[in-house]
């Protein structure tokens, strides 16, 4: 399938900024999954500092904001060729090794939520069964709903919650699936939904690694494995890692935020 991406970030702040420094990972890369024929970013009210490739092989630009701005506007926009393989991304590659997804890290703490969970896995004949029935019961005590959590929203404390998004939803997957002792990672990226094309933000879902298949993903948000309908861009042990933009700024005023995305075909 060939997806158009347009997906717009802007910041306005109540006084010029002193200092801001972004990572931005809005630049997808190929895989057995996709193939970008042709990507660009454009900024305005700052610069890139510098691009690098991740500890996890996620393209990353580093952005300043030019100082005594009062906005900062990132526009990506592109085509992918993506492909079917019924969440199979494959055998592990890249720098960080298996081990390093089985990881904890604070979003992914595993309490009594997490582990009641993860004792899914472990009901059924096989461990892909498992986990398809693992994304099931994280969409059946976590139902989807906006405006319940925020960014920093714990695996534990959207279960308490009771409710969730997409980004919960695969928060709670990866700490399930590693408390049950299996790699697992974040993956953020692009949903193309045939009923639309303005989206409010962009997407996630999750990933656990398999022997003989390699990373299979799952989509607990939406109930499917990811297919052709899907883009990446970044993957990482949690939303923090993976987040198609985070930093810091420096200075006093409030900042609003605006994102303006459309998927296409």
């Amino acid at each position: 399938m060939l997806l158009k991406i347009s997906h717009i970030t802007r910041y306005d702040y109540d006084h010029p900024v002193d200092y801001a420094l972004q990572k931005v990972r809005l630049r997808p890369l190929p895989n057995p999954l996709q193939e970008i024929e042709d990507w660009d970013l454009t900024i305005e009210g700052g610069k890139v500092e510098a691009t690098y490739a991740d500890h996890y092989g996620n393209h990353v630009d580093l952005v300043s904001a030019t100082p005594g701005t009062k906005s900062v506007i990132l526009t990506a926009t592109g085509t992918a060729l993506t492909r079917d393989a019924a969440g199979i991304l494959g055998r592990n590659a890249g720098r960080a090794p298996l081990w390093h997804f089985a990881q904890t890290t604070p979003a992914t703490v595993a309490g009594e939520g997490v582990e009641a969970l993860s004792q899914v896995i472990g009901q059924h004949a096989t461990l892909l069964d498992g986990l398809h029935a693992l994304s099931a019961a994280i969409l059946e005590k976590v139902p989807y709903e906006i405006g319940k959590t925020h960014p920093n929203t714990s695996a534990e404390e959207a279960i308490a919650i009771g409710h969730g998004v997409c980004q919960d939803h695969a928060t709670i997957f990866v700490a399930a699936a590693r408390k049950a002792g299996l790699p697992a990672r974040y993956v953020s990226g692009y949903l193309f939904m045939p009923d639309r094309v303005d989206q409010d933000a962009s997407h996630a879902w999750a990933e656990a690694h398999l022997d003989g298949l390699g990373w299979v993903g799952f989509d607990v948000s939406n109930g499917v494995c990811p297919d052709e309908k899907y883009l990446r861009l970044a993957i990482g042990r949690d939303a923090k890692d993976a987040a198609p933009i985070s930093g810091l700024r420096m200075g006093s005023g409030r900042e609003g935020l605006i994102v303006s995305l459309q998927v296409q075909q």
